[in-house]
């Protein structure tokens, strides 16, 4: 069996262009304002710090607009839907489209192809352009923001280098490469066995190596200790530099195909951050996918011609959209604390609010 696709037809078209001409015009105005905020507040940053007018413009702003794009797309194309389709329901337009034979369904058609191009650009702005754009925008902010120098590491860093080996290193500065205090502990079976401890570590980029001049190392065995002071640590252990930042922004900066092969590094080590990453991965797919949903919502809602007219709409869909943005992050912690797959709880608002979309199309005028 063939699907027929009905094409594009000039009532498409003027659709279409409605649709994306408004949804443009909404982000670019919105991040006008936002910019100019944001410089508004940072000002003092940039002249104390001597950051070069092309370094603000090209490094910061530059990768800054597309994270802020991709974080409201969703926001602003439900806002664009319900504004325009409200306009031509007050107007009855909505209604002269559907009386000259057009079924709700067809009239679907057009909104459902723009939303598929902005889907598109979201897709490909959180899976390899906005990683890219926060590595470069995270690059600026140590170097010209004071409050951002010292936050690139943790004072306390704990990570797991296999299941059962956990090294600790406490204050680790990025110019010298050094960490006052470095310590690699193995368990079994919840019980430590053995553990490495050394003050004023260095690491070499270079060869991958942790050395210091002196070490302790212990071994337990029951109730007994075995204690050995040693000289001259000179070792390599299972944790890039890059795993030594915050996690969470490391993440960030990765493109999909980075990520899942640091998850998959990540679940050989045994992490117990699995969760949250995968959490990153599955919501770069799922909230563009949400275009679709929230698009059905807002033609279902505002389609049909109401007292209140335009600002009615606006408001029953902002309020939707931001409870869909709240039940969002809501299952994001359910996921990272552990109490659902990351999958599960990542998709559920989606599928949450799809069920919503259907019903609303099903009251919708037809």
């Amino acid at each position: 069996m063939k699907i027929k696709f009905p094409g594009v037809r000039i009532l498409d078209r003027y659709i279409m262009r409605k649709f994306i001409g408004t949804y443009v015009f909404a982000i670019m105005l919105i991040i006008i304002v936002v910019v100019i905020f944001d410089a508004a507040e940072k000002v003092d940053d940039f002249i104390e710090n001597k950051a070069p007018l092309a370094a603000i413009a090209f490094q910061y702003y530059l990768n800054f607009i597309p994270f802020f794009i991709n974080q409201f797309s969703g926001l602003f194309t439900f806002i664009a839907v319900i504004f325009f389709t409200s306009k031509m329901a007050y107007n009855t337009e909505i209604i002269a489209i559907l009386s000259s034979g057009v079924s709700f369904k067809r009239l679907m058609w057009p909104y459902f192809l723009s939303a598929l191009g902005i889907t598109l650009l979201s897709l490909s702005l959180n899976l390899f352009v906005i990683p890219a754009a926060n590595a470069r925008r995270l690059s600026f902010e140590a170097k010209y923001f004071d409050r951002m120098k010292n936050v690139k590491y943790d004072q306390h860093i704990y990570r797991q280098l296999t299941p059962g080996s956990f090294v600790y290193i406490r204050d680790f500065t990025d110019e010298d490469h050094t960490a006052t205090f470095f310590s690699i502990k193995h368990y079994q079976n919840g019980v430590m066995t053995e553990s490495l401890d050394a003050g004023n570590v260095h690491f070499d980029p270079e060869t991958q190596r942790w050395t210091a001049k002196e070490y302790v190392v212990r071994h337990f065995n029951g109730e007994q200790e075995i204690f050995e002071q040693k000289t001259m640590l000179d070792t390599m252990i299972n944790l890039d530099i890059n795993e030594l930042g915050k996690v969470e922004e490391l993440v960030k900066t990765m493109n999909v195909f980075e990520l899942s092969d640091f998850i998959d590094q990540q679940r050989e080590k045994g992490s117990d951050m699995i969760s949250v990453f995968e959490v990153e991965k599955h919501g770069r797919f799922a909230f563009p996918a949400a275009t679709f949903i929230l698009t059905l919502i807002g033609v279902s809602l505002s389609a049909r011609k109401v007292r209140g007219g335009t600002g009615l709409h606006i408001g029953i869909g902002i309020g939707l959209c931001f409870s869909y943005i709240l039940v969002s992050k809501f299952a994001e912690e359910f996921a990272k604390g552990g109490v659902l797959p990351a999958a599960v709880s990542v998709w559920l608002p989606n599928l949450l609010y799809l069920l919503i979309a259907l019903y609303l199309y099903r009251k919708a005028p037809k």
